[in-house]
Parts: C-alpha cells; structure tokens; sequence
C-alpha cells in the first residue's frame, strides 16, 4: 500500500515528504501542493511545497556529495544501481497503485512501468561499466607534421548536478531514465517530479534511498513550478538539464545557463498508410498507436495520412477496433481511462468542437464525462483545422485523406514538431525513401510509433527536442570528454 510499509517514513499525516540529505523531510514553507485524482476530480494526495531556500541547501548539498560520488569505483555504482533496481520490482505494487490514482494509468500498464524501470536501471548500470570503463589512447604522428612525441588518454568525466524533469505520463520510467545515466556517470542527482506523478517518484526515489546511495547525491524536490521551476532550472548550481514534456522546455532551453540540455517536447507523430499497405496491419497499429493510455503519450500516433483509394476501407477496420476498446476506471484495466486534468480535457474538447464546425466527419459521437473522454476518429480532416496540426494528448485521432505520397511528406514536415512518424507498405525501398523524407527524429516501418526499447536512441528534432536519449546516449550526454597528453622528450615508436 502506498505510503505504508517500507514507504511510511516517506508520509507525514496527509502529506508526502520531499528528500534531501538521504532524509525525508517537511518543508519549512508549512504549505503543501494538491494532487487530483483525475477519476474522481477529487483530492487525492498531498505533497510538501517546498521553498527557493530549500532548492538552495539541496544545490549544496547534491554539488558535495557528487565530489564524493565521482570517486565511487564503477562496480560499487553499478553494485547499488542493480540494488535499487530489484527493491524497485520487489514494491512494484503500492508505487503502481500511486500511477493509478495520481494520473489514472491502467493497473496493469502501471506495474509494466514500474518493472520497465527496474529492467532500464539495470541495464544502464551493465551499460555505463562497459562505456564509462574505457578510454582512448591518441599518438601524434598520425596527423600531418608531427612525430610521435605526445600520447593523448581521453576519458569521460561527470558533469556534475543534474536536474530531472520527467513528465506526468511516465512519471517513473522517465524519471530513472535520467537518474540511472546520471549517477552511473558519477554525477549527483535533483529531480523535481511533476505534479502530477509526485508521489510515484517519491516513492521510486523511496527505493534508491533503501539501496543505500550515499546522503545528499540524490534529491526530490516538490513543489508548484511557479514558485520552484524557474528557480530550479536557472539555478547556477545546475551542470545539466534533463527535461522531458511540453511547451516549457522551450523556455528553459531559453533561460538556461550554457549546460548541455536533454529535451524531449512532445510530437504530432503521423501514420502514413500507402496504397499497398496491409490494411489489417495498419488498423491495428493506429488503435494502438492513437488510443492506448488514452492517447496521452508523445509517441502515439497523432494524425493518419491515407492515400484516398484505401481511405474507406482503412476507416472501417479502424472504427471495428474502436467499437471494441473499453471505457472507464483505470482499476479496472481499462483501454480508455480518464485523461490527467480537467484543463487537458477542455483542451481537447476545443480540438473536437473546432473540427465539428469545419466540417469534419465523426466517426463516433463525442462523449465526455468529466475527465473521461471516449475514443473518437475523425475522418476528412482537412488542414485548417487545429487537430490537424495540435497536440491533443487525448483520445483523439485525426484522418486526413491524399492524393499522393508527397503529399503525406509535406504535410508531416510542414509541422513545427519532429518526433517520430510511421509508414505502413509493402514496399521496402518506398518505406526507405519515405524515411529519408520525413523530418522527425525516428520512422517505424509498419509499426506505429514508440519510445523503446529503452536502449534504442529517442530524440526529435525541430520543436520535438534537443540531444538523443537511450540509455547509451543518455550516459554519453552526462559525461564530458577529458584529455590528458603526455609530452615526450624525443619521438618514439614501438619496436622502432
């Protein structure tokens, strides 16, 4: 059960406790910050509200503990990474209960994140030994002029604090893909949990406190951003941003000191369904891809660009497999639970209202119950509505209709976001050309949209983000390069 057991020190009466210093702790502010069960719009948990003051002493304290981290063997690392990793699997229950009531996520899509996460922590300590155990060794006389009087040993070197901001819709799984990186790669870490997904991280940063990471290395601190984000992501204390969610990260990649950012910023993913394509296929994919946790996921698939003469039929097979998915609580597994905020739903809701009046055709009426809204596919959406260019983070999916695959192409490039996209043919060599063609950071062939496995590369790229995530590159991007050169008195070469 959350907030008992191993996890009750974490709770203080209603309110959770925010970490610092490998303690659990109230804030001095004496305020707390509302989490709303998106089911039952109600109050569900609180967390501690913490003070510009407190991010100051947690900057401290993470800046020391790190000096001290960096001189961690790699094998001890790993050694308490592969801890937290199985005390994270071991208390996958009450940590999925938290997911289902803080951002409605199916109970068995939960406990998959949670051991996902597990699995992710687990490699990236497997990973970073392999990466971070070795270097490379430079001679002087393989460039032009130069005889063989300097040895150059290149390493990677830690950063120092980084700064995670995960985002609502995995809160864990994105949160311990930045802090394995990180602290695999001697650097401390502060996260700062969104609101909505808090008291999951806090329960995950739960387990690395039992693994028995050192005091102060890793900090949670919660808060409004109001109050806190600006503070945390300008704070001269940060060496690095890892951010993943929306519009926000825009800003900080703006206000941001010169560290390097890692920023994933959502996408308007499209599904271009050629002529030849197997229908079957891309009808189930597009469900999937378009509906599964509600469509609240930067990968899913955003809008379905159909060449004309396969429209219909992709249509029907689509509408069969909307009819079958399962509307309701989030307990009680359902495919279409409700989406995380009141504010997202009326967001959507503008979507749906401004294709109603240009003329769209609704496949399913629009029904909504508070913050459950039914799955609903629009057909001829044409290019002056919102929803063909608007991130609904919904149930919501769009059909646009062309005549050519230029066509597609135009209009997925012609979009401010680059994430991923998909195409579904039979014919490898235009699945290739596509590809090339498409301005996002990742193309599925005949496979809708995803991040993962969480090793393969994940980035985007125009408004979609900066920098690559998986695991490897996540280690690579939290890490500098440093180059010792050894000066001889005279050239050598060996056996000369």
């Amino acid at each position: 059960m959350a907030g008992a057991g191993a996890f009750a020190e974490i709770l203080d009466g209603e309110a959770y406790k925010y970490y610092s210093d490998g303690e659990w702790k109230k804030s001095a502010s004496g305020k707390t910050v509302n989490i709303v069960n998106p089911s039952t719009r109600k109050t569900h948990y609180k967390v501690q509200a913490c003070t510009q003051e407190e991010v100051n002493k947690v900057m401290e304290i993470a800046k020391s503990a790190q000096k001290a981290w960096a001189k961690t063997p790699l094998w001890k690392r790993a050694e308490l990474l592969h801890k937290a990793a199985a005390l994270l699997k071991e208390h996958k229950s009450p940590i999925a209960e938290c997911l289902v009531k803080e951002i409605a996520k199916p109970a068995k899509d939960s406990v998959t994140e949670v051991v996902r996460s597990g699995d992710l922590i687990s490699y990236c300590a497997e990973e970073g030994v392999r990466i971070l155990g070795q270097g490379t060794f430079l001679v002087s006389d393989s460039f032009p002029g130069n005889e063989r009087t300097k040895y150059c040993l290149t390493s990677k070197i830690p950063l120092g604090v980084v700064l995670a901001i995960p985002p609502f819709n995995y809160p864990v799984n994105l949160a311990v893909s930045k802090i394995a990186p990180a602290l695999i790669a001697g650097n401390s870490l502060v996260l700062k949990p969104p609101t909505q997904g808090a008291v999951s991280c806090l329960h995950m940063v739960h387990c690395f406190h039992l693994a028995g990471f050192p005091k102060g290395l890793i900090s949670c601190v919660t808060g409004k951003g109001s109050e806190i984000g600006d503070f945390l992501t300008m704070h001269p204390g940060v060496n690095c941003i890892s951010f993943t969610g929306g519009d926000t990260g825009i800003a900080i990649s703006k206000k941001a000191g010169m560290i390097p950012l890692q920023m994933e910023l959502g996408g308007k993913d499209a599904c271009i369904v050629l002529e030849d394509a197997d229908l079957d296929l891309a009808a189930a994919n597009i469900v999937k891809g378009g509906f599964s946790y509600s469509g609240q996921r930067c990968t899913a698939v955003k809008v379905v660009l159909v060449m004309d003469s396969v429209a219909d039929s992709l249509v029907q097979k689509v509408n069969a497999k909307v009819a079958k998915l399962t509307v309701g609580p989030p307990e009680e597994n359902c495919d279409i639970t409700p989406v995380v905020s009141e504010s997202s739903s009326n967001f959507i809701e503008g979507l749906v209202m401004d294709a109603k009046e240009k003329g769209a055709t609704f496949c399913q009426p629009y029904k909504r119950e508070g913050n459950l809204i039914w799955p609903l596919l629009l057909d001829n959406v044409r290019p002056d509505m919102r929803i063909a260019w608007e991130e609904p983070f919904g149930p919501i999916l769009p059909v646009i209709r062309i005549n050519s695959v230029e066509e597609g192409i135009n209009h997925c490039n012609a979009s401010n976001f680059g994430l991923q996209g998909c195409v579904f043919t039979r014919d490898i060599n235009k699945a290739m050309l596509i590809s090339d063609a498409m301005e996002t950071g990742s193309v599925q062939i005949n496979s809708a949209p995803a991040r993962g496995p969480d090793h393969f590369p994940f980035q985007g790229l125009k408004d979609s983000g900066i920098g690559s995530q998986g695991v490897t590159n996540s280690i690579n991007m939290m890490t500098k390069v440093k180059s010792t050169v050894i000066n001889l008195p005279g050239p050598s070469y060996t056996m000369g």
